[in-house]
């Protein structure tokens, strides 16, 4: 039986990236997109940031950029410029991931690349978007969560603020959604001959990701007659999100005889199967609670009485009771500890650093019956320059020569 081609196979990308938005062409890679990632002589700088070092190269270099290929193209020279547009003609996809307007000051905005290839899709990724009081304000990653309202500040014991320990949101969202937008102009522009131009903010993303905290500020924002809390609760609003959480208790964290576990049965059906399988029958007889949504909030009576018994069994030993009785646990893993988790393990085949560099997790969606290809390792600095120019656009050693002689080639 012949193996598919990959989901993306047959799709080209020209990515003109800076640090973490080029992440954008990372999951299109995955899925087998051929990516080729046109560098200035000096190249991405994303190489030598952040932490860890990977034996002179960046961890967030090694992970982003894998499955892709390297082509310096200097465009502030004619010469350069000529190239690039030479690959967008055989593109289906330009991706700006940095400031916008970067590729139209070189004369390859939008406009231009589209008189060469009607079909192309021409997707801006930067920090605010491209419009609003912001557009133009430098930032980084973390910028977008403390904008988005998602990172509050933290104050150390000498009363000076810090960044907490946080996952990041918006350098990671950003680039999902802009590939998922890419994917739908790319559908449209093969079904029409016509491409479009999108463009994306980090920080848009980090917002919409979101939403769920924002939103529920905006519903309470309206008359308490209109929008009320949930009918567990009595009505009574609870505060939005995860903050809601904290007087929770048949919804909460407990600790285990070895670790924590994360207890959600709100449900009553949950919650009587709990009962019954801890043997404490008692327990749902005198707090049955509601048929959903039921956290017994604020219940330290009951919550006094599920510390004991949680102590009493190990993570593991939770997990599977759970399983089998048909009530709701999850570990609680650090990111240190995730990896050696049954359930990771079996999920996650990961790229080995004798290979990439750097241990990684693979693109997590799976193929029923396929096996995505594995991506080569992130490349150095205009490591396929010539292999792109010699095979995708059919120059010759004399070509590529003069190419370099003019400064194209940096």
């Amino acid at each position: 039986m012949s193996t598919p081609p990959s989901p993306l196979a047959g799709i080209r990308v020209i990515e003109s990236s800076l640090l973490g938005p080029a992440a954008i062409g990372l999951h299109l890679a995955d899925l087998g997109a051929e990516v080729i990632k046109v560098e200035s002589p000096t190249g991405d700088y994303v190489r030598e940031m952040t932490w860890p070092i990977i034996r002179g190269v960046s961890l967030m270099h090694l992970h982003i950029n894998r499955g892709k290929k390297s082509v310096i193209l200097d465009l502030k020279t004619p010469q350069g410029v000529a190239v690039y547009k030479e690959l967008v003609e055989r593109a289906d996809v330009v991706v700006e991931a940095m400031r916008p307007g970067s590729l139209a000051r070189r004369g390859l905005g939008y406009e231009d690349l589209k008189a060469i290839n009607p079909r192309i899709v021409f997707c801006n990724l930067s920090g605010y978007g491209m419009t609003g009081p912001y557009r133009n304000l430098p930032a980084h990653g973390i910028a977008f969560d403390t904008w988005g309202g998602i990172v509050a500040p933290a104050t150390d014991e000498d009363g000076f603020c810090y960044i907490p320990e946080h996952a990041s949101i918006g350098m990671h969202a950003g680039p999902l959604f802009g590939a998922l937008g890419i994917l739908a102009g790319v559908i449209r522009a093969r079904e029409t001959g016509e491409g479009c131009f999108l463009e994306l903010g980090q920080s848009d993303a980090a917002a919409y990701m979101d939403w769920y905290r924002s939103e529920s500020w905006m519903a309470y924002e309206r008359p308490e007659d209109e929008v009320t809390g949930n009918k567990a609760d009595g009505y009574e609003r609870r505060a939005p999100g995860t903050a809601g959480m904290k007087e929770g208790v048949r919804y909460q964290i407990y600790e285990s005889a070895d670790g924590h576990v994360l207890f959600m049965a709100s449900e009553q059906a949950f919650w009587k199967n709990f009962c019954e399988c801890v043997g404490c029958q008692e327990l749902f007889e005198k707090w049955p609670g509601s048929k959903f949504a039921d956290h017994a909030r604020g219940n330290r009576e009951l919550q006094r009485e599920l510390r004991e018994i949680f102590r009493r069994r190990t993570s593991a030993e939770w997990i599977e009771l759970a399983d089998e009785k048909n009530f709701p646990i999850a570990p609680v893993n650090t990111p240190q500890t995730l990896a050696g988790d049954p359930q990771f393990r079996d999920r996650f085949a990961i790229y080995p650093h004798a290979k990439h560099g750097a241990d990684m997790l693979p693109f997590p969606v799976k193929f029923a019956g396929e096996t995505l290809p594995e991506p080569t390792r992130a490349p150095g600095v205009g490591d396929q320059t010539e292999g792109v120019l010699q095979e995708l656009l059919g120059y010759d050693a004399e070509r590529i020569a003069e190419l370099r002689r003019s400064g194209a080639l940096g």
